[in-house]
């Protein structure tokens, strides 16, 4: 008791100093709080609440909404509602870490009150395990918005320690898997971004593009989401889920240096004296089977190999999207992309995973708006020399 007095007291001292303390007179009794002190500042958070009906957390210390972190409600105030009910969740919160969460339910009429633990959005393993001690169903990030499931599949991951990721592994500068099995490229950077901002580690795992579909929905799950040049597309999206875009995308061509000058069109290409080169099994050959019904259309089994095979005169063009073509022409001035600013597609590239991971794709669609709000994905497209949306 002494204990929660002192703490009670210290409470109170900061809000009285603090110009937006909402308490001016808190006193505590040797056993119980001050009726009076804890009216006024449910009154307070009533008032708050009126304005916040989709939802919010409270410092009822400063009367300030914090925009970071992961807020996780306390089991003993769970189902407290309405102003009546309100005193008892700020009670406890004075007594523990001093805030207040909230929420209307609008198919009832009544705001819904807990008391709050806040948890660093570095901690989401903590916050996920101290959610489930509590009995609730889910945590909060403030930051995004983002509510996380504590027996869903971030939670899986996060208990694991590690995210699996699904990636080819040819496709520069993206994805690209090494003769000494380390992998680097955007869709790599990006995989360990979200990895870091889950707080686990990453391990990567072979995929192909001609497998890419069925290992992605094989189970039990070889990987738990797929990256690396994987363009958003409605067939995808039929049977799979894709986060929202982080790169620009577009069908090109790489050609020969010294025949720049003779593809200008997709006409230029589709035509019986020339030689087209694609991967097999992605969208590279079904652009070119569906387009280019005069050229000839020859399927090579290794994606990273066909730039240096163009080079060499073994085909005249290799169709390519726009984030892969300016590396090979960087690293080897045997190599042209004419059409480079002017793509026969527009798209984007995404994040794939199974349906049914909602709250994985939202933690995936929450990190890539961060990144786009904080300034790393553009200094990630800047590394590689990439487009920014």
């Amino acid at each position: 008791m002494i204990k929660r007095t002192l703490v009670f007291w210290g409470l109170c001292l900061l809000m009285t100093l603090s110009s937006t303390a909402v308490l001016s007179a808190c006193s505590k009794t040797e056993n119980t709080i001050d009726k009076s002190c804890v009216s006024s500042i449910a009154d307070k958070v009533w008032a708050f609440s009126q304005n916040h009906p989709d939802g919010f957390t409270l410092d009822i210390r400063t009367m300030t909404a914090p925009t970071k972190g992961i807020a996780v409600s306390y089991a003993a105030t769970q189902n407290s509602h309405s102003r009546n009910q309100l005193d008892k969740v700020v009670t406890h919160a004075l007594t523990h870490d001093g805030y207040v969460g909230g929420w209307l339910n609008s198919e009832e009429g009544l705001y819904y009150f807990d008391s709050t633990k806040l948890f660093p959005e570095t901690a989401l393993k903590e916050a996920l395990q101290f959610g489930k001690d509590n009995g609730q169903s889910s945590v909060f990030i403030l930051s995004t918005g983002t509510g996380i499931p504590v027996d869903g599949k971030v939670a899986e991951i996060v208990e694991r320690g590690t995210l699996l990721v699904g990636t080819t592994g040819d496709y520069r500068p993206l994805s690209f898997r090494e003769e000494d099995g380390t992998y680097w490229g955007f869709g790599i950077d990006m995989a360990k971004e979200i990895a870091g901002r889950l707080g686990v580690e990453i391990a990567f795992v072979s995929t192909s593009w001609p497998t890419l579909t069925a290992d992605v929905l094989t189970e039990p799950q070889l990987f738990d989401l797929a990256i690396g040049g994987i363009t958003i597309t409605d067939a995808r999206r039929e049977t799979m889920a894709m986060s929202e875009g982080y790169l620009a995308n577009g069908k090109t061509i790489l050609c020969r240096a010294s025949e720049a000058d003779r593809f200008r069109s997709l006409a230029d290409i589709d035509k019986s004296e020339v030689s087209v080169m694609v991967n097999p099994g992605g969208l590279n050959e079904k652009f070119a089977k569906e387009n280019l019904t005069h050229a000839t259309i020859i399927v090579h089994p290794k994606n990273e190999e066909i730039p240096s095979l163009i080079a060499e005169g073994k085909a005249d063009v290799m169709i390519t999207e726009i984030t892969e073509a300016p590396y090979y022409v960087r690293t080897d001035p045997r190599l042209a992309a004419p059409l480079q600013n002017e793509p026969f597609t527009h798209g984007k590239i995404g994040v794939l995973m199974q349906q049914g991971q909602e709250d994985l794709l939202q933690m995936v669609n929450s990190i890539i708006r961060q990144m786009k709000a904080d300034g790393s994905l553009r200094r990630l497209h800047e590394k590689y020399g990439l487009q920014y949306e």
